[in-house]
């Protein structure tokens, strides 16, 4: 394997893990909103805090860097058969990254904020949505490019070897 594909692998390998940790964060969160309460065993006392945000908020935005992170996971264990089709992976593991840290950050903005899902734009929305939806919007739409650009190289590819 050459030394392009492993420092492409690594960088990828490094985003997910660091996703992942913000996952892991995000989940301290989630476990402080379902309790009602910070405190963490074995550190003595506790602060009766209700988070806010929805269950569902919080378990969106657990779930969407733990996802995102094994994604990155898997788009780096794939890159040697992406590099066998795609010229330049490169933009690959520019976009990937991208995507995920725009889609985990835009879902951690629900719990936080109230009515900032970050799904629509228009005048009866908020400045928290808006800004959660500017930061997910790119991540959307670079996904379809993403996808549809592995698509049309693995589709040209199979085209050359039948």
């Amino acid at each position: 394997m050459n030394n392009d594909i492993l420092k492409h692998q690594r960088f990828l390998v490094i985003h997910g893990t660091l996703l992942l940790l913000a996952a892991f964060i995000i989940g301290f969160g989630f476990l402080f909103f379902i309790t009602g309460e910070i405190s963490l065993w074995p550190i003595p006392g506790k602060i009766v805090y209700q988070m806010p945000g929805t269950y569902d908020a919080w378990r969106m935005a657990h779930m969407e860097g733990i996802v995102n992170a094994l994604l990155l996971w898997l788009i780096a264990a794939l890159l040697p058969v992406f590099s066998s089709f795609i010229k330049n992976v490169k933009w690959l593991v520019i976009i990937s990254p991208i995507i995920s840290w725009s889609i985990v950050i835009g879902a951690s903005f629900d719990p936080l904020f109230p009515e900032a899902r970050g799904l629509v734009f228009d005048a009866s929305t908020n400045m928290m949505n808006d800004i959660s939806f500017f930061v997910f919007y790119p991540g959307v739409v670079l996904c379809f490019v993403l996808v549809i650009g592995i698509l049309v190289a693995a589709w040209k590819h199979s085209k050359k070897t039948f």
